[in-house]
């Protein structure tokens, strides 16, 4: 994952703040390293390599009796197996149709573990980020979404996903917030004080 040391982190949480004091939706932001470890997709191609491999190599050069052949099989599948599970690998394996899912849906998870269901006016906002699906989605609650067309949060989700395959994450999200927040100020504009819940980047290890 990009690395998000406290300066980055103070720097999102404070522009979420600034954008907040504008508008009365409710913004929380949230990234993770990932969407899904893939440990079952690097043992499923370490297991096909391990099979299909050896196999291959015994059969146009030869020289291969039956034990060795099953030896060799197992320390493929080993060796495969733990190259396969890094997490720079892993997600490279998985269709991107299906990355995305697995994204998509950890957002919509976060969306209600977040509370962003809740709020007062149904004006709650998530930004999410997932970094090795190189995945930006924007959700938010019918308070907003009546006021706001969901192609301008195409846009803006196009423009971050651009920042997150530079590993520019931080400051995409900085850009995403600020623009998010001339959006808001003009649909949500504030019509009172408050502050539901925290503006604090939620960091998914």
């Amino acid at each position: 994952m990009t690395l998000f040391d406290k300066t980055a982190r103070e720097r999102i949480a404070a522009t979420v703040t600034e954008i907040e004091r504008h508008t009365d939706a409710e913004v929380v932001t949230v990234v993770a390293a990932s969407a899904d470890d893939y440990r079952w997709i690097g043992l499923f191609w370490a297991a096909l390599v391990a099979l299909i491999g050896p196999g291959i190599v015994a059969f146009f050069i030869g020289g291969l009796d039956g034990r060795t052949l099953l030896l060799t099989q197992w320390l493929v599948f080993v060796i495969a197996g733990l190259v396969f599970r890094n997490p720079r690998v892993a997600p490279r394996l998985v269709p991107k149709r299906l990355r995305h899912e697995r994204a998509a849906l950890l957002a919509r998870e976060q969306f209600l573990a977040q509370n962003l269901h809740r709020t007062d006016d149904a004006t709650g906002m998530l930004i999410f980020v997932a970094e090795a699906e190189h995945y930006v989605e924007i959700l938010v609650d019918h308070g907003i979404a009546e006021r706001i067309d969901d192609t301008v949060f195409a846009e803006l989700i196009a423009t971050f996903t651009q920042r997150v395959a530079r590993n520019e994450t931080a400051e995409g999200f900085i850009e995403c917030i600020q623009a998010c927040g001339t959006h808001l100020a003009r649909a949500v504009p504030a019509t009172h004080e408050r502050n539901e819940l925290s503006d604090r980047l939620v960091v998914l290890d």
